[in-house]
């Protein structure tokens, strides 16, 4: 399977995931917007305005959640599969000496065919000593001397 075939694939399979969290912060915004709105006033005023303002609070938590998995997903979506990187950055599949690796967002080990690919965000630990490397660049990872192979 070629280097395009595998981006694809890891792709799909995040935002196969991305998609899930999107559906179930929807679920979890609209439950919470419903609990506020059928929340009835007791004697007790300042206990109603509490409970109203933790529920808002969890809308709104919920509001930020979703818009920042809407706007991983219009990233992921830009990623160009086709591209060749001469170093390593978002969209780049690694291969290294240890582990393959696909820059996008971290969601984790994701198997494709039998082999393993680790997705991770250039923030991560890793993802930040793998920025800009180039083939046959070698970083320090965990005591691991790391060594570039492959950018795709």
């Amino acid at each position: 399977m070629n280097a395009t075939d595998i981006k694809k694939q890891i792709l799909y399979k995040i935002i196969e995931i991305i998609d899930n969290r999107i559906e179930s912060t929807k679920i979890a915004l609209a439950a919470a917007k419903e609990s506020r709105d059928n929340e009835t006033k007791c004697s007790v005023g300042d206990k109603y305005e509490t409970s109203r303002t933790m529920m808002q609070l969890e809308v709104e938590k919920n509001r930020v959640l979703l818009n920042q998995t809407l706007n991983i997903k219009n990233k992921l979506t830009q990623i160009n599969i086709n591209k060749k990187h001469d170093q390593i950055e978002f969209g780049s599949l690694v291969n290294t000496n240890h582990e393959k690796y696909f820059i996008a967002f971290a969601v984790g080990k994701i198997e494709i065919g039998n082999e393993q690919y680790y997705c991770i965000s250039m923030v991560s630990p890793v993802g930040n000593l793998l920025k800009d490397k180039k083939v046959n660049d070698t970083i320090k990872f965990q005591g691991k001397e790391i060594t570039i192979l492959e950018i795709a």
